[in-house]
């Protein structure tokens, strides 16, 4: 070879973004919705913090845990989310919701280990657009 032809660049292939399937249901596309706003940082989770976004009208969304044991603190969070109209969600379990709030260990293999329980959490940046995001928002507009 001569010094003056250039050796061909290698084009590393491109990484396929994660399938994502267009019938999805509302809690696969809630999941991956709350795992997109939590790599941005935009998920607050437990009550004091997420009543004082409500409070301030910062809250996109409030997601509440259908099993907590606690009446009253059900009773508040429903009653901030329609004073301030937040929009509400519901999930059966706290620990389901623990876990794509990133309260957990992930272990070697990718699951999720050491789970905590949490009752309520609030979006107030979903990140970037997605279809699971498309999803959900159209769920709250019909409801």
């Amino acid at each position: 070879m001569s010094g003056d032809e250039a050796a061909p660049a290698v084009v590393p292939p491109a990484a396929e973004p994660a399938a994502i399937p267009e019938d999805m249901d509302l809690l696969t596309a809630l999941e991956l919705t709350l795992r997109k706003a939590r790599a941005h940082g935009g998920v607050v989770r437990g009550l004091h913090e997420s009543a004082k976004l409500i409070e301030k009208r910062s809250a996109q969304l409030c997601v509440l845990a259908e099993d907590c044991n606690q009446p009253d603190y059900v009773k508040l969070v429903k009653a901030l989310c329609a004073d301030h109209n937040i929009n509400l969600l519901t999930v059966p379990s706290a620990k389901t919701l623990g876990e794509w709030a990133g309260l957990c260990k992930i272990d070697s293999e990718g699951n999720a280990r050491k789970v905590v329980g949490c009752s309520c959490l609030v979006v107030k940046d979903y990140g970037e657009e997605t279809t699971a995001l498309n999803i959900v928002k159209k769920h709250i507009e019909s409801n």
